[in-house]
């Protein structure tokens, strides 16, 4: 049952600049109901996720009002936890390799000693892990997993489905290795909230930057949509543009393990999340993310049957039996992630941080 007693959350007006928008591709995936419909729309995903990462999609099922109702609960971990409260629930990220329950603020390095001004709240997809919440978001744990089961099968499942047919696989070949299980995979659910810096001496140090630049572990990530002008990728040029809010709209992004698992063909998009235009300058930022991981024994190396890969000559980096399982993936960029006293991390020509993982290389653009 709904729980009626929760505090509406009012998101900022839209931005009034007209900013250096991405032209990124539409979706409409109330187009993907049928294996006729799917062979229509793959060319676009296909050509969408091999060139740029990104994507839009639409007509995905849910209304307005569902919309605004996850965000009034993404909200509930951040306005209805008191600050020492929090700590009780913070993710021991460094120790697990996981994020689960808050990240506080100040965690992750941004640049010349400026940390973070963020916090997210991290809740595995089935909401069975275990885990303890805080006891105002408990009455909505019912809803979150609905959500999450709704994001899995009805958005993530259909855009796996083009993305194999992309490679000339089975439909099945990538739904197949993302179960909605309690053990068996680690996709998570993330309420993040972004605050202005303290000062502006802090926001000028970190070039205006809320979150670097980077590619996600995920193999697909689901963010929804939200007004606040804050998203960036990289595009082929290497020029950083905005992204804009759509009503009622994912961005869709591939992320590290489908790249490995795709031979590269489909490109782990670089983005960032830097302080808003001057229109918007002194909200929040609140978002909501679905965060999909392949099963945690599938090994991130290409899929060697796919047509489209031999055609194009791909040749694995590492022998299978040296190649990272989905789950160790995780724990090692997860363990490591923004932390200045990283072994493997060096600097590189003044404008990323590059890493090594698992014998991977992974950057941290600037």
């Amino acid at each position: 049952m709904k729980v009626s007693s929760l505090s509406h959350y009012v998101p900022a007006p839209s931005a009034k600049e007209e900013l250096n928008w991405a032209e990124l591709p539409v979706i409409d995936l109330s187009k993907a109901a049928t294996p006729e419909a799917r062979a229509e729309l793959m060319p676009i995903v296909r050509d969408a996720m091999h060139t740029y990462g990104f994507m839009y999609i639409i007509n995905h099922g849910l209304s307005p009002a569902q919309n605004q109702r996850i965000f009034d609960i993404a909200d509930v971990p951040f306005s209805q936890v008191p600050e020492e409260k929090k700590k009780l629930y913070e993710s021991k990220t460094r120790e697990t390799g996981m994020f689960r329950g808050y990240k506080p603020r100040k965690y992750f390095q941004i640049d010349n000693g400026v940390q973070d001004s963020f916090e997210h709240y991290n809740i595995h997809h089935t909401v069975n892990d275990g885990r303890d919440h805080p006891a105002s978001l408990l009455p909505f744990l019912p809803e979150i997993r609905e959500f999450n089961e709704y994001n899995h099968f009805h958005i993530l499942y259909p855009i796996l489905q083009l993305l194999a047919l992309g490679l000339e696989l089975p439909e099945s070949t990538f739904t197949d290795i993302h179960p909605f299980d309690d053990s068996a995979a680690l996709t998570w659910t993330r309420f993040t909230k972004y605050y202005p810096y303290e000062s502006e001496e802090d926001a000028k140090a970190a070039s205006d930057v809320w979150f670097k630049g980077h590619t996600d572990i995920t193999t697909v990530s689901i963010l929804w949509s939200q007004p606040v002008a804050a998203l960036q990728l990289k595009d082929l040029e290497g020029n950083w543009r905005w992204v804009k809010h759509m009503e009622n709209a994912l961005v869709v992004n591939i992320g590290e393990s489908m790249e490995m698992l795709s031979g590269g063909f489909y490109k782990a998009a670089i983005h960032r999340v830097v302080q808003p235009p001057a229109s918007q300058r002194g909200y929040v930022r609140l978002g909501v993310f679905y965060f999909v991981l392949a099963e945690n024994n599938v090994k991130l190396v290409p899929l060697a049957d796919s047509p489209v890969l031999k055609r194009m000559g791909v040749v694995r980096p590492s022998a299978e039996e040296n190649a990272p399982t989905e789950k160790e993936w995780l724990n090692a960029r997860v363990s490591v992630y923004g932390q200045p006293d990283s072994k493997s991390a060096k600097q590189e020509n003044g404008d990323a941080v590059e890493e090594v993982v698992k014998g991977f290389f992974t950057t941290h653009y600037n």
